[in-house]
This record gives structure tokens, sequence and C-alpha cells, in this order.
């Protein structure tokens, strides 16, 4: 029988373990102090605990790390890794260095219900939810661990879809019995899940990113299927009505099409829908993906529109393309590896 994994468990859920094989209730602060903070790899290591105390803890239970079963690094030093989840699927994890910074992006989900026409994670369907054990262990099991500085939820699917894994996941990462992070180290992304923004906005207090794409309805919708249930309007709407601390950030992310979403028109009108929210737009050049009939505009012209944007007081920065020829794009390089004749 497969034994349950600690590792991504809260303190709660430490404490109900403990109390179901008759630990004392000091033993999970005990538990939790190896897992996130002491990088051991098995139960045996928690060696302030007596041995009838491990040996009863690893009767059902076991840490539960799983190392990557591949690696791409790229000319510019980006890293992509694929970890195998959910017994039979794979995801994606991203290792950007950036001068003094480090990060990490993770996979929230194995595919995505999203669909997303520009997304190749979107053309792979919706696989399943990850843990917060499989979310956790992207992290604590890259090579790079100990060098990470910062972390963003933009790995394969929808971190708002999988809402419960993912704040648990940002529970342990950033209170003071687990990684004691700040949450101004880690950005959450979303395509627009309303329900999942309130909640997050409510329950966690790090950075928020809105995949935005287009400000008009119509052709927001043709580029991302959620515009008809969620609209950008009403996601806008929560973002204003939610009083955000000074700390917490929220960012858009506009990936620029050519010919499709980079127009004066376009520019005019983002001004319009974001005026009066504190907030910066993330421009990003479209990593072309098989089958794809779009295309990125040439650096000029991303460099003429964000300082259009700049110039009516929306403040915008262009996010440098890294690992181009390691095909850093999400979901390539797990579609590849499902792909596989077997």
């Amino acid at each position: 029988m497969q034994k349950e994994k600690l590792y991504g468990k809260t303190l709660n859920e430490l404490i109900a373990v403990a109390k179901r094989i008759g630990l004392p209730g000091f033993a999970a602060k005990q538990i939790a102090d190896w897992l996130y903070k002491k990088e051991i790899y098995s139960i045996e290591e928690m060696t302030n605990l007596s041995i009838k105390m491990r040996d009863l803890l690893s009767i059902d239970y076991e840490i539960g790390l799983v190392a990557p079963v591949n690696e791409l690094k790229s000319s510019d030093g980006t890293k992509k890794y694929l970890y195998k989840v959910l017994n039979d699927k794979y995801i994606e994890t991203a290792y950007i260095p950036d001068r003094e910074r480090a990060t990490i992006c993770v996979s929230s989900q194995a595919g995505c219900k999203m669909g997303c026409i520009f997304c190749m994670t979107g053309k792979q369907g919706y696989q399943g939810n990850l843990s917060a054990n499989e979310i956790l262990n992207q992290f604590r099991s890259l090579p790079e661990f100990k060098s990470l500085t910062n972390m963003v939820y933009m790995g394969m699917g929808e971190p708002l879809d999988n809402i419960n894994e993912v704040l648990k996941s940002l529970d342990i990462l950033t209170n003071e019995w687990g990684y004691g992070w700040s949450p101004t180290r880690i950005t959450v992304s979303t395509v627009g899940l309303i329900a999942g923004i309130k909640e997050f906005l409510e329950k966690s207090r790090c950075h928020l990113a809105v995949s935005l794409h287009s400000p008009f309805d119509e052709e927001r919708r043709k580029l991302m299927p959620i515009q008809r249930t969620n609209t950008v309007e009403e996601v806008l709407d929560v973002i204003r009505n939610f009083e955000v601390n000074n700390q917490r950030r929220i960012s858009f992310e506009y990936i620029l099409f050519k010919g499709i979403n980079d127009t004066p028109r376009h520019i005019k009108e983002l001004a319009r829908i974001l005026n009066g929210i504190k907030c910066r737009i993330n421009l990003i050049r479209f990593h072309q993906i098989p089958g794809s009939e779009y295309n990125s505009p040439d650096l000029g012209a991303t460099i003429n529109f964000k300082d259009a944007l700049n110039a009516k007081g929306v403040l915008t920065t262009i996010r440098a393309s890294r690992g181009v020829d390691i095909q850093a794009a999400c979901g390539l390089l797990s579609t590849l590896e499902q792909n596989k004749p077997a």
C-alpha cells in the first residue's frame, strides 16, 4: 500500500497526523521543522523524535520528495525541469537566474481546462490538480533550491482552479513554522477566475498577476474562453473593491500578438480600463508553439507599445524572453514527453 506523504502538509495537518498515531502534540512542530527547515529525505533523520515515534510514523507515512526526470539548459542559464506527477503525467518547472535573483516558475496542474488558444498546456487538456506536495516538490527538489529568491505560479495549469492546494502551499512557504518566506517574494498568476481571485486576496498576501492579453471583450473571448464567464470588467471590479495592501503588487500579463492586440486602439483602451488601479503591465513577446498562426511583433514595435502605455500613466515593462532555445514556452516539453511512443 502506498504511504501518505508528509511533505506538503500544513502544521494543522501534521497535528492531526500526530494525534492519529498517538504522538504528543509537540511532535507536529518538530516534524514541520524537519520537513521545511532541515532538508531531510527520510523519517529516520528526525533524530529529536524517539525511535519508537519514528517507527510509528514510518508505518503509514514517508517524506515524499521526488527528483526531476529530465533537464534542459538554455544558453542564457535558464533551465527547465520535467517532473512526473499523478502517477503517469508530466509537468514542467523553470529555473530562471538573473543577476542577484533566482526565480522558480512552478506548475499547479497537469494540463489545463482554460483552453487559451495560444498556450501549449491548454492543448493538452486537463489531466488533474497537483497536490501541495507536488507543487512544493518542484521547489524543494530543484537542484538550485538553495539559491532561490523568488517564486511564480506561472507554469502549467490555472492556479486558482486548484485554489485549496495552492493556498496550502503558500501557507507552508510563508509561515514561520514553514519556510518563512515573505509573501512579496511570491506571485500567483490567473486567467481571471472571479471566485478564486476573491479567495486568494482574502487568504493570501502574495502578489497577483492577471492574464489580460486584450482589453476588448470579443477579442479576448477568441484568445481566452474564460472571458465568456469571467470578464475583465468583473475582474477589475473585484480588484478595485478589494482593499489591496501596499505590500501586494497587482500586475497584468499581456502577450503581444502582431497585428492583433498591439495597436494604438489597444493602448487607449488599456489606459481607460486600468485607470485608478495601482498596477503594472508586463509585456510578453509570444513564444511560437506548433500549429499557431500568431506571431510576435519585433522588439522595436514592442518598445513603442510599452512607451505609449507609460506615457498614459500605465507603468509598463517588457519581460525578457528566456529559454527560447530549450522550448521554454509552457507545455512544450511535457507534451513532447507524453507523446513519446511507448
